[in-house]
């Protein structure tokens, strides 16, 4: 039989065995609580982060030209302007949506005589908006045709009011207008991706860089496909053939090759005609 003390210490050990337990239980159950509002908080993060994914893409998307039956919907982006350069020309932007059915009649007059080129509008919507808006504003007028180059790659680049531009790149510094747009129309499954004939978007080889800088290819070059296809000459190629023929002064031989053709061509009236088709 117990005595009074042994009984009084079974007592005090079975309170303190219950105490543990429920130490034990409570502890149990505040690191399942953490668990859940950690698995919560983990899944809070999932799902803000898809939702930011899914706003992020959205965002960009809408930065992409887009197309329904016979209009796209362009983005053109207007530069800043505490981000543009003297040779920058403010000219507005152009409209949208734009059509993109038809065909339209590029036409560069010059001091040797007309260039004719043939655009579809289909293929380029955005870009033949753009082309068309800078003639409007009679953006190409009275503007040399600034760089020749007769090796690796043929072409003769226009379309720098400032006449400045020092590649087939588009880069910071050289001439064009207050806005942007995305390239189209990428020659990604030809060969050679500029043929003879063709007439290209130059940019600053980044996306989305396309501004007004153009240049005809007047024998078949080996590009990277990088860089809108806008049409193909239908007349006066014979005149860019001259030029280059005439050769040139070499002012880029040291960056991207070629120079200031020795042959002077100068841009006297450029026009795009009405969308017919």
């Amino acid at each position: 039989m117990m005595s009074t003390s042994e009984r009084q210490r079974a007592a005090a050990r079975a309170r303190l065995e219950k105490e543990m337990a429920e130490r034990t239980a409570r502890a149990r159950r505040r690191r399942q609580t953490q668990a859940i509002a950690g698995a919560s908080a983990a899944l809070l993060l999932v799902v803000a982060g898809t939702v930011w994914l899914v706003s992020s893409l959205g965002d960009d998307s809408a930065t992409d030209p887009t197309t329904t039956a016979g209009a796209t919907e362009c983005v053109f982006t207007e530069i800043p302007a505490d981000q543009r350069t003297p040779q920058i020309k403010d000219v507005g932007l152009p409209s949208t949506p734009q059509p993109n059915t038809g065909t339209q009649t590029l036409t560069i007059d010059t001091n040797l005589g007309p260039i004719t080129a043939k655009v579809d509008r289909s293929q380029t919507p955005c870009t033949s908006a753009s082309f068309t808006h800078l003639a409007e504003q009679n953006f190409f007028d009275n503007t040399k045709c600034h760089r020749l180059v007769t090796e690796g790659i043929k072409v003769l680049q226009c379309g720098d009011p400032s006449a400045t531009g020092d590649g087939w790149r588009e880069t910071d510094g050289t001439g064009g207008p207050s806005f942007r747009l995305a390239e189209e129309n990428l020659p990604t499954d030809k060969r050679p991706p500029y043929p003879e004939g063709v007439i290209a978007m130059a940019n600053s080889g980044a996306p989305g860089s396309t501004g007004s800088q153009f240049f005809i290819v007047y024998g078949d070059s080996p590009l990277p496909p990088n860089y809108t296809v806008l049409g193909t000459v239908t007349g006066g190629l014979d005149i860019v053939k001259e030029v280059a023929a005439a050769g040139d002064d070499a002012a880029y031989a040291q960056q991207a090759g070629g120079g200031h053709p020795k042959k002077e061509v100068t841009i006297t009236d450029l026009t795009m005609s009405a969308p017919q088709g």
